[in-house]
């Protein structure tokens, strides 16, 4: 019995990390309230300074990359109740070639 409560309490305590309920959060997180969470803060700034000591450009168009797209998940989402139509579509792939562009052109043009 005490396997089974313990697998009980993991999947209550994992539960706020499906994908739906983190959609659902990133959907209505404001980018102020993103940007003073300390935790995601140190993890950022961590990253670019470990990118710039180590001069790597993989590192900065990783942290690029993940700005970027919760930038575009915040912005180009649809509300829940809303369905996917093409003027919703059109965000992503403006969004999407931009990312593209910036990774590509860094990692492979500049070289």
């Amino acid at each position: 019995m005490e396997k089974q409560e313990m697998l009980e309490r993991t999947t209550e305590a994992l539960r706020p990390f499906e994908t739906q309920n983190l959609m659902a959060t990133i959907q209505n997180l404001t980018l102020q309230q993103l940007f003073s969470n300390w935790v995601f803060l140190l993890i950022t700034f961590g990253l670019i300074f470990f990118g710039i000591y180590k001069k790597s450009k993989t590192v900065l168009l990783t942290v690029f990359f993940l700005l970027a797209l919760i930038v575009m998940i915040r912005f180009a989402m649809p509300a829940p109740d809303e369905e996917l139509s093409m003027k919703s579509v059109l965000p992503f792939i403006g969004f999407g070639l931009g990312i593209g562009g910036v990774i590509v052109y860094f990692s492979l043009v500049k070289d």
